[in-house]
């Protein structure tokens, strides 16, 4: 699911890079690994488990990742079948590295996820591994899980397959280029084939009610001693390259399902009230959302590059607030069992080198494929995982909603006092005049407070009263 992305360029020594520095201090994060967790990860990428890996480096896999990416989770090869498509999909073996109970485990344990800053990461592990053994990275033989995916003519999935194996990636491309190649008509068919797939399912996440968002990437750039945002506006193969990946994680919810022994990303049907809130926000961006049509299709039908709507696309996650993970033993399934954003049981399979649960939901699924109960050190973890996933994500969001802070008061540090035209897209329903408001120029999503109430969805004038990297959030008031 989509999150707020930041990237930074420009030089060190920045006031915004030394307030993003302070901030990980201030949250407590670690500066490093420990020395036991290194010595083991130095270790295991010299000799990583390769009992059971079938060869499977005849298949001319690619990854597709942004350009400065190492940390590459998944490769894919995708083939034209006579009834239809078959996606091979291969996702970074970490047990393969990973020691049950040991140094490693312990210290992913208690990082559970990657996070991201906009001048660099917080790695869930060691770079020896991430960003190198364990990593998919171009022209090196790697363990994986290895999906086989049978879809027919229409992109309905028709048979599922996981297995441990050896692979090598061909070539590591970025979005863009993918782009340009399709475009132009030189993409050979494993790659040309991603269009084709990614199509169609896209129109089975239609019928089904399913829905992506399209969030852009934000840019920071320092320019003439201050910051400038640009927007990375996600391309066609942003999408395809994620129903990929959306594809492989319904199908693991499926094996798990049909085993009996699983963990599931769940979500709600998102509360009227959320909804609600959601149609002031639509309304409040002059964005056309008549009584009769779905949420989905209006998002759908949202333009990423437009400033307004790709402030609704963000505010359109907040639906997503409601997502967890949900363990089930001896077939019980959970409730709610379905996600409701993607429409269909889901789990988070395909980014174990940034996520602890995926490590897990590969051994579960590589077990039910091949028809034997799951280690025992998968069981025993289990239970625990849903815990160790929420306080792991609450700490991402923390990381996010905090840093996008920093990056708009740096944006906006030598303007205060000066005045913007925006419009309230959201207001406190009790309490003081307290609410959110939507900046046209720079595109900025920041509080308001006034003395009296806020015209929610009107255009308002407003003036920039704190802002500044290390010091304050941004907030506006009524001019």
């Amino acid at each position: 699911m989509p999150r707020r992305h930041l990237h930074m360029t420009g030089a060190d020594g920045t006031p915004l890079r030394a307030a993003l520095r302070a901030l990980r201090t201030e949250l407590g994060l670690p500066d490093g690994f420990p020395p036991a967790v290194l010595a083991e990860a130095g270790e295991a990428a010299k000799s990583p488990d390769l009992s059971g890996h079938q060869d499977a480096t005849d298949l001319p896999f690619f990854t597709i990742d942004p350009p400065a990416s190492t940390d590459l989770d998944q490769a894919m090869h995708l083939e034209r079948r006579p009834r239809g498509f078959r996606v091979h999909y291969a996702i970074a073996d970490v047990a393969a590295f990973v020691r049950p109970g040991g140094a490693l485990d312990t210290e992913a344990h208690q990082r559970v996820t990657t996070l991201y800053f906009p001048d660099g990461k917080v790695p869930l592990h060691p770079p020896v591994l991430s960003e190198g053994a364990a990593s998919l990275l171009p022209g090196e033989t790697r363990p994986a899980a290895l999906w086989r995916i049978d879809l027919d003519t229409e992109g309905r999935t028709v048979a599922t397959d996981v297995r441990r194996a050896l692979v090598r990636s061909r070539a590591k491309l970025d979005y863009a280029g993918v782009q340009r190649q399709i475009d132009a008509g030189t993409a050979e068919e494993p790659l040309a084939l991603l269009k084709d797939i990614g199509l169609l399912r896209e129109q089975q996440e239609i019928a089904r009610g399913g829905i992506s968002l399209d969030v852009p990437e934000q840019e920071i750039i320092e320019r003439d001693g201050g910051y400038d945002l640009d927007y990375r506006v996600p391309v066609p193969a942003d999408g395809w390259n994620a129903q990929i990946s959306l594809l492989t994680g319904m199908a693991a919810a499926r094996l798990m399902r049909d085993s009996g022994t699983g963990i599931l990303r769940t979500l709600p049907v998102a509360p009227d009230g959320a909804v609600a809130r959601l149609r002031r926000s639509a309304e409040a961006l002059h964005i056309d959302w008549p009584h009769h049509v779905p949420y989905a299709e209006v998002v759908r039908s949202l333009d990423p590059a437009n400033g307004s709507h790709a402030a609704f696309l963000q505010e359109c996650t907040t639906l997503l607030r409601g997502a967890g993970y949900s363990v089930f033993e001896h077939g019980d399934l959970p409730t709610p069992a379905v996600h409701a954003a993607v429409a269909e049981l889901y789990t988070h399979c395909t980014a174990p080198l940034r996520r602890l649960v995926d490590r897990y939901a590969a051994e579960l699924c590589l077990a039910a494929a091949a028809g034997r109960q799951p280690p025992e050190w998968v069981l025993q973890a289990l239970p625990g995982l849903p815990k160790e996933m929420a306080e792991g994500t609450r700490r991402a969001n923390t990381v996010e909603r905090e840093c996008v802070d920093l990056v708009e008061a740096a944006l906006l540090a030598d303007k205060v006092g000066e005045v913007f035209d925006g419009y309230v897209i959201d207001v406190k329903d009790n309490g003081p005049a307290v609410g959110t408001v939507h900046i046209e120029d720079p595109a900025i999503v920041a509080r308001i407070e006034s003395a009296a109430p806020l015209p929610l969805g009107e255009r308002l004038r407003v003036r920039l009263v704190q802002a500044g990297p290390g010091s304050s959030k941004v907030l506006f008031a009524p001019e």
